[in-house]
């Protein structure tokens, strides 16, 4: 699995966390590829409210988006081999998208929510992920199987609201 993350004022460790935080929420998800790649930026409000504008219509700061490359349902088995032309030709991964977080945002919610920055921005890229392999949570129980994923993923790094 390849995570590329684009903001260089996190720690190794912090990104090591992120990849392993990905990593299970796709052994979780029953998605399960190993060959997979997503990347993972970090941007202003004023970026990601444009962003959300173009793309969502919505013209307001958000605290992530994600833009899945794939047309996934959860829970969804593919075999690789039917995606070649998403596949990246120098690792030869499976592009599944991209999740873009708004710092500002995961900030400002952390605080509202009581806990730490780096436990928002873990919820907010698995969240992100859960996405980009079609999970929802429009819908009621569509938003408990995300949450209840979410929460089983962050559990296993005992990532809480105090973390």
């Amino acid at each position: 699995m390849k995570v590329e993350i684009n903001d260089y004022a996190l720690s190794k460790n912090f990104k090591r966390l992120l990849l392993k935080l990905v990593k299970t929420a796709n052994k979780y998800s029953k998605f399960n590829q190993r060959k997979i790649q997503i990347d993972i930026s970090f941007v202003d409000k004023q970026e990601i409210k444009k962003l959300n504008k173009e793309y969502r219509n919505i013209d307001k700061e958000t605290d992530v988006l994600s833009f899945p490359t794939l047309n996934l349902k959860p829970m969804q088995q593919i075999n690789i081999k039917d995606y070649k032309d998403d596949i990246d030709p120098e690792t030869k991964h499976l592009m599944l998208g991209d999740i873009i977080i708004c710092e500002a945002v995961a900030k400002e919610h952390a605080e509202e929510y009581g806990h730490s920055f780096e436990r928002e921005v873990c919820y907010l890229t698995v969240h992100g992920f859960l996405h980009l392999l079609g999970y929802d949570h429009m819908e009621e129980d569509d938003k408990k199987i995300m949450r209840a994923l979410e929460e089983a993923v962050l559990k296993k790094y005992k990532i809480t609201r105090d973390f």
